[in-house]
């Protein structure tokens, strides 16, 4: 009855755990969260006086947490073993059942893959408690490595040392899972900026069509899209296309599509300009890892206008990095404006 208790106990705190935690972290990542069935073993160390080797099976719940976190994610999870497992010079055996909850930082290697690290605290439950092995709290800490595919799943595997509280025994655990998102965010929305001022018609008669500050009869480039900075006779120099990405990601998402579309036109209208597409990060990661992200942006814009007939001979991609910010990256809505692509025009 007590074992039952207990068990009964440790799956209620798993359910309200995954309550409360789905209320009070939101996600670092495109998804607020990811599911993972996975499949292992364990190798008993210490004094257990089990199997030296059997197999475990389960399944966690990552809630990804917020950038200004210093985790990456919060691990919600259970294992159980295939099958009893055997004690040794006994005709016994026993089941395992394992809850546990981790903190995760994750370090990115590139786009696709990166390392981990996990801690935290669980509870065991044995089904047969004989020759010290008793149902208890434990402490765990490992590592692993995270490969995200094409599809937004990603391939786990990770090795953690789980400790007894009670006694100190100890068992090493290995697993291999698959990750699958779900709950995706919204696409970023930077905050509203302060519009630089236009410039004022000499008269109230004179015209300025494309409102770019040129007045029309000293316009030589009319028509000029929205959002674009022009010299002195109207005709653009830079363009900020308003395209924001999330932290990580390379990936513009289709709530800007009228952005590329609205430049292609005006590339296609203008066939002598070409355009130098600036890709930028904010300083999350390293600078060497910020560079390449900037290069991968600037690039995924490049590929969606092709697909509205620009000429890739027309386009050049360039990235910066963290070097240029727009805004602050000492708050989220600052890294959220840097986290940007814009255009620099040329003939």
């Amino acid at each position: 009855m007590e074992r039952n208790a207990i068990l009964l106990a440790g799956k209620k705190l798993l359910i309200t755990s995954l309550i409360c935690s789905s209320v009070l972290f939101a996600a670092q990542s495109e998804y607020k969260y990811e599911i993972t069935p996975m499949i292992g073993g364990a190798v008993t160390e210490g004094n257990l006086d089990l199997d030296r080797n059997y197999a475990n099976a389960g399944i966690s719940l990552g809630i990804n947490l917020d950038e200004d976190s210093m985790f990456d994610q919060i691990e919600l999870g259970f294992l159980q073993t295939l099958g009893d497992v055997d004690y040794k010079n006994s005709t016994s055996n026993t089941s395992v059942s394992r809850f546990f909850t981790n903190l995760i930082k994750e370090y990115k290697l590139n786009e696709k893959s990166s390392l981990y690290a996990l801690a935290g605290l669980g509870v065991e439950i044995y089904g047969n408690e004989q020759f010290s092995n008793e149902t208890g709290p434990f402490g765990n800490y490992g590592i692993g490595y995270k490969y995200t595919l094409d599809n937004d799943m990603a391939i786990k595997t990770d090795i953690r040392h789980l400790v007894s509280l009670d006694n100190g025994n100890n068992n090493l655990i290995y697993t291999v899972g698959l990750s699958i998102p779900f709950g995706k965010n919204a696409a970023p929305v930077a905050p509203m900026m302060k519009e630089e001022p236009k410039a004022k018609p000499v008269e109230a008669k004179v015209l300025d069509s494309d409102n770019d500050g040129v007045i029309d009869s000293m316009d030589k480039c009319p028509n000029t899209m929205s959002d674009a900075i022009v010299d002195a006779q109207g005709c653009i120099n830079m363009v900020d296309l308003k395209i924001y990405f999330p932290i990580n990601s390379s990936i513009i998402d289709e709530n800007y599509t009228h952005r590329i579309k609205e430049f292609a036109e005006f590339l296609n209208k203008n066939p002598k300009i070409k355009a130098t597409i600036d890709g930028h990060t904010d300083y999350t990661g390293t600078e060497k890892y910020n560079l390449w992200l900037s290069k991968r942006r600037a690039e995924s814009a490049a590929k969606a206008l092709e697909k509205y007939d620009v000429a890739p001979d027309r386009l050049k991609t360039v990235g910066y990095g963290e070097t240029k910010p727009k805004a602050t990256n000492k708050t989220k809505e600052g890294r959220a404006q840097n986290r940007r692509i814009e255009a620099t025009i040329s003939k």
